[in-house]
């Protein structure tokens, strides 16, 4: 593929951007449904690409109105650009002390778990009583719902060649659907969700579309507004400040590829020759996806810059605005390029563990979330809700809805988490061995261990964080009471 056929593709994901803002500045109901433009501009290439406009006869081809390179480019740029998103999320901010760290971690920790290791739990539950007895489904459907929700499209076709080995190839066909509702249904619920904490005071930060202006409600700002989006670190005539700091985040990025290659070739120089069944080896860190290492080389940047001084030469603010160019391109090329047809496909088994992993996601955020976090549960939890849902990109999407301006420690909790996390989940090492472990010694020892999991993720949480929790969430309410009393009758 040429570089013409790249560099085109990107103009057309800025084309659409702009045409999704401008849709989100003229149309209410977009407006009143807290959109942004992103989600908008993907929409509207879903619909004119091979989806959707290209199944139809006309005189379009299998692409829709587009080429078969830019959904090709399109495909490819989720995966590249969440690793931005991740190595962004701590430069140009002082690191927490360990103990701040610990404080966010637990129980932002604790819900992430309880609701990636439920999945396993529903999911084996259902193949065990209902997909392999009446619908003569492999043991191994059982993983799928994490997979597909958890894991993403990503992590579906990463383990392809998983199950192929197992003989379920359709398995990975499976993943992919059920990868594609949760990404429209975690971000369709999640956007119901935040209208409905709005509506009921639950959202701290956001407030109500009837409190807000009609600038608040377009997205824009009012003329002659102050709205710095950073400061001049470098001096230009040595290097531009924007170039600068994207230098740092590739420096940080191969940090992290460097970090995962070392890992994979202490795996491949180890236990790799252990062989799980005759043609699986027992791999870890081949499936372990770039993004969270590419976090922590964003977090040895930063170490290393503060501890030479340097660290002021890193902007926070321009960091934040780095990090959502790339979400916001990461967003229209995910759902522009979702795939459709594996939804057809096993459409019985499909929905069961479709509507399982739904339901489940949300009643355990609804239960959850507001009994293991204090402040800004909603804010919070609405992150861990996305990912459970749609990978983490749609949970970076939902958090920016509720939360525009980074005021709460949302991302920063989410970020902690998330190197705990997904070394284990969504794509790691559970995730990983996961279907090969179902394949050798079938449903029941699996369940039992990811019950365990699920008991001890959620017991944490309401026994242990939920008491430190609440008595936060209380002295801030009763702070806020005390500079803001209700008026005198």
């Amino acid at each position: 593929m040429s570089a013409d056929a790249v560099g085109f593709a990107l103009l057309i994901l800025g084309l659409a951007l702009l045409v999704g803002k401008m849709i989100r500045v003229r149309v209410g109901v977009v407006q009143s449904l807290f959109l942004p433009s992103s989600i908008v501009a993907g929409v509207l290439l879903l619909l004119l690409g091979p989806e959707v406009l290209g199944r139809f006869a006309g005189p379009w081809g299998e692409n829709g109105v587009f080429t078969e390179s830019m959904v090709t480019v399109w495909s490819s740029l989720p995966e590249l650009l969440i690793s931005v998103v991740f190595a962004t999320m701590f430069l140009g901010h002082k690191l927490p002390t360990p103990q701040r760290a610990l404080k966010l971690v637990g129980p932002q920790l604790s819900l992430g778990v309880s609701m990636a290791s439920a999945q396993y739990v529903v999911g084996l539950l259902l193949a065990a009583l209902v997909l392999v007895p009446l619908l003569a489904a492999p043991a191994m459907s059982g993983a799928l719902i994490e997979i597909g929700f958890e894991g993403g499209h990503g992590t579906a076709a990463g383990m392809r060649p998983v199950f192929e080995e197992l003989g379920y190839s359709e398995g990975a066909d499976i993943a992919v659907g059920l990868a594609t509702v949760g990404i429209v249904g975690g971000i369709v619920l999640g956007i119901i969700l935040i209208n409905w904490g709005v509506r009921t005071g639950r959202t701290e930060l956001l407030t109500g579309s009837a409190a807000m202006s009609e600038d608040e409600r377009k997205g824009v700002f009012a003329e002659g507004e102050s709205n710095p989006a950073g400061e001049m670190t470098s001096r230009p005539s040595s290097i531009e400040p924007l170039t600068l700091h994207i230098a740092l985040i590739s420096a940080a990025i191969l940090i992290g590829l460097g970090i995962l290659e070392g890992l994979r070739w202490i795996e491949q120089q180890t236990y790799a020759s252990v062989m799980l069944d005759d043609n699986t080896p027992l791999e870890i860190f081949a499936y372990v996806p770039l993004f969270p290492i590419a976090l922590l080389g964003g977090v040895i940047v930063q170490v290393v810059a503060t501890k030479t001084g340097l660290d002021h030469f890193i902007d926070g603010e321009l960091m934040q605005r780095i990090q959502g160019w790339a979400l916001d391109f990461l967003i229209v090329a995910a759902i522009g390029t979702l795939s459709l047809q594996a939804i057809g496909d096993n459409l019985g088994m499909f929905a069961i563990l479709a509507i399982a992993g739904t339901v489940i996601n949300l009643a355990l955020f609804l239960l959850l979330a507001p009994r293991t976090i204090g402040r800004f549960w909603f804010e919070r939890g609405i992150g861990d809700f996305g990912q459970s849902m749609g990978v983490t990109a749609t949970g970076l999407v939902l958090m920016r809805i509720v939360d525009p301006e980074a005021e709460s420690p949302a991302f920063e909790a989410f970020g902690y988490k998330q190197l705990v996390f997904e070394p284990f989940f969504g794509g790691g090492l559970v995730t990983a061995l996961a279907v090969p472990i179902i394949f050798l010694t079938g449903v029941w020892p699996l369940f039992f261990t990811m019950l365990v999991v699920f008991l001890v993720a959620v017991l944490s949480g309401l026994l242990y964080f939920r008491p430190r929790e609440m008595k936060d969430r209380r002295e801030w309410e009763e702070r806020r009471a005390a500079a803001d009393p209700p008026p005198s009758t």
